[in-house]
């Protein structure tokens, strides 16, 4: 028997762009071919975001890329998609998101013990220019070091 492929779809850009303060790990109300597209691996998160209509979280701009082997009923690739959370999980993102530069974005799909397609969301306020580039040089001066230890083994 084959071992089952793990879904890992990262948002690179998120860690970049912002700072992360809460996770939430929620469900993402799909149809049969957009499934299989994103076990293939075929989904973007960098420009989705998610927002709050009529007590419901939404996602936009997530594309996942049409079904190869799907027929007429393939799936329109940025549609919005419903989360699906527990009330409290919504009401505690509600007021969170009341705060002045707070958003909330998608960090990654990913699948679960049981075989389930989760998305990560957190809660993220907006980093200036000189965050950014702090952001940088910690990431370079990592990979300087990863370089070194390398160099010792």
């Amino acid at each position: 028997m084959a071992t089952k492929q793990k879904i890992n779809i990262i948002n690179r850009r998120a860690g970049f762009n912002f700072f992360i303060s809460d996770e939430v790990e929620a469900g993402l109300q799909l149809s049969g071919t957009e499934v299989k597209a994103i076990r293939e691996g075929k989904a973007n998160l960098s420009d989705s975001f998610c927002y709050f209509k009529n007590e419901e979280l939404w996602i936009k701009n997530l594309h996942i890329s049409p079904y190869e082997h799907g027929s007429y009923a393939n799936h329109e690739p940025k549609r919005e998609r419903k989360l699906l959370l527990h009330r409290h999980q919504l009401t505690k993102l509600q007021s969170k998101l009341k705060e002045k530069g707070v958003t909330i974005i998608p960090i990654s799909i990913q699948d679960n013990e049981r075989g389930l397609i989760k998305i990560r969301i957190g809660i993220a306020k907006g980093k200036k220019l000189f965050d950014k580039r702090e952001t940088l040089k910690k990431a370079e001066a990592k990979r300087e070091m990863g370089r070194a230890m390398k160099k010792f083994n």
